[in-house]
């Protein structure tokens, strides 16, 4: 069994009701049981943690996120959202189910304030900051004077956490909408109307969080497994420093080493084996995985997440593709790779991992479940190459690797690609090679320091990260996901792809969301 949350494996998440309420201005969540029901034993507050945790993969208290946690979403759960708005419409992924899965947008960059995706994604984004602020409401000093010293501790430590989790969201709200309402702990729960916050805002407030909590949580060897570490708020603080000029138009390529150096410094290493990292087993891969979310099919089922990849990847109309063989009872035929990601693998690089048999790798038609690659990436399988679950009742048991050591890595040669001068261009080739090395088992594709250019770590980027959600932001940072400096099929809706308007660098604010809070606001939509 994993070594997962053990207060999860111990009795689950603490049953309380937020449900968000759509009268209110802010339609943020409120707290139905009182917080002197719930904050009065550090056993209650282990659960409240858990629960913010669960956030991101669940959407309920109860199993595949029955009972629900709000009525403001069509029930989808973070991860399904947050990969269906990084992925879908880029070169990665080639949709299936465009009608059905409303998705038909999403995948042609043709979406507007009223898309189910772009809703869903920004409530449960602003569900686990208003989760996050009760807690912290409850976690100062004064609040947990009363319980002993080794219990603050404990308490504390869990704060930071908690505000982790929160700066993780308000990222993703920086990232997918560039503005958003703006709410912590101090501010007054009920009928209160959050301001909105610029990208500039957000992206400070973000930096001040990560820094702070940075030093305050703990290292890699410290952390319970599933839990952020000191390794995750660094790793999270180097990606909005990456993409800070696109943020707020001011580059931090020097930040951006120095956080990842901090990561690096902390003893992670890769491990050797690439698949191994998105297996049923992957729990074990504590040396590459800075901060996973913990998926399982005893404790915390999920028809979203990681259970979405997996059996989305399988094909359920091939003659060829046997899902069994990835440890997966039956496919949902959910998505492809499109055709320009497999033409940036070279002969012999491992991290090739395609099922071409009955395929075309051209997608002529984007619903073709016979047009592009099935991705063999992720998979249910153990180490020993058994299934670890029945995925039909139970899911997967596949963790999400949210961040992971190879991400860092190509964070620093890219700054140093774009002229940073924090690392030599030599050790920054050095990170790409030791990628490659294990991606071809010998150094017969390692690069020299003069070959290190900005579009060569993009390309690197998708050959590592394919299917790891950050495609888009990728894309965007590099000026090609909305230009027509790059074209891949069915970009803006054609079969060979054409420029869309730059207001598709970022999602709309919900429009029943501006119809709550009057400070919100979409000018280009």
């Amino acid at each position: 069994m994993k070594k997962i949350f053990n207060y999860i494996l111990a009795g689950g998440i603490l049953s309380f009701s937020l449900t968000s309420c759509v009268d209110q201005l802010d339609q943020m969540p409120h707290i139905g049981t009182t917080s002197d029901d719930v904050y009065n034993s550090v056993d209650n507050y282990t659960s409240v943690l858990a629960k913010i945790y669960a956030s991101y993969i669940m959407t309920g208290q109860e199993m595949g996120g029955g009972n629900s946690d709000m009525s403001s979403n069509t029930g989808q759960d973070y991860m399904r959202c947050y990969f269906n708005l990084q992925q879908l419409g880029t070169d990665e992924v080639a949709s299936t189910w465009l009608e059905g899965d409303n998705i038909f947008d999403l995948s042609y960059l043709s979406w507007d304030a009223n898309d189910p995706w772009v809703s869903d994604m920004y409530y449960r984004a602003y569900y686990t900051i208003a989760v996050a602020n009760e807690f912290l409401r409850n976690s100062g000093d004064s609040k947990i004077a009363s319980f002993s010293e080794n219990d603050q501790v404990i308490l504390r430590r869990y704060a930071a956490e908690a505000r982790f989790l929160r700066a993780l969201s308000y990222y993703h709200v920086l990232d997918l909408y560039r503005k958003g309402p703006f709410v912590t702990e101090n501010d007054p729960v009920g009928a209160f109307i959050p301001p909105c916050y610029t990208a500039e805002q957000l992206f400070s407030f973000v930096e001040s969080e990560l820094k702070e909590v940075g030093e305050l949580l703990p290292s890699k060897n410290e952390t319970i497994y599933g839990h952020a570490s000191r390794g995750a708020a660094y790793t999270l603080l180097a990606k909005l420093y990456l993409n800070g000029e696109v943020y707020t138009s001011t580059r931090y390529y020097d930040e951006c080493i120095d956080a990842a150096n901090l990561v690096i410094a902390d003893g992670y290493s890769l491990e050797s084996d690439y698949s191994k990292l998105f297996n049923a087993d992957n729990h074990k891969r504590t040396n590459e995985i800075i901060f996973p979310f913990v998926v399982d099919s005893r404790t915390s089922v999920s028809w979203g997440s990681s259970t979405y990849i997996v059996c989305g990847a399988m094909g359920n109309t091939s003659d060829f593709l046997n899902p069994m063989d990835y440890g997966v009872a039956a496919g949902w035929g959910s998505f492809r790779v499109r055709g320009n990601i497999p033409t940036l693998f070279e002969e012999g690089d491992g991290r090739a991992m395609f099922f071409t048999q009955g395929q075309t790798q051209e997608v002529e038609v984007l619903d073709n479940q016979s047009n592009g690659y099935f991705v063999t990436k992720w998979t249910n399988l153990t180490d020993e190459g058994k299934p670890s679950s029945n995925t039909q009742s139970f899911g997967v048991d596949t963790d999400y690797p949210l961040f992971r050591l190879a991400d860092v890595y190509l964070m620093v040669a890219e700054s140093v690609a774009r002229g940073s001068g924090k690392e030599s261009r030599a050790k920054a080739a050095e990170y790409v090679n030791m990628l490659r090395e294990r991606a071809y088992g010998d150094q017969s594709g390692n690069i020299a320091a003069t070959e290190l250019t900005e579009q060569l770590i993009l390309n690197e980027r998708a050959r590592e990260l394919y299917w790891e959600g950050t495609r888009r932001t990728d894309l965007i940072r590099y000026n090609m996901f909305t230009t027509n400096s790059y074209m891949w099929e069915w970009k803006g809706g054609v079969r060979n792809g054409r420029a869309v308007s730059n207001k598709f660098n970022y999602y709309p604010i919900p429009t029943s969301e501006l119809s709550a809070n009057p400070n919100m606001t979409n000018p280009e939509y």
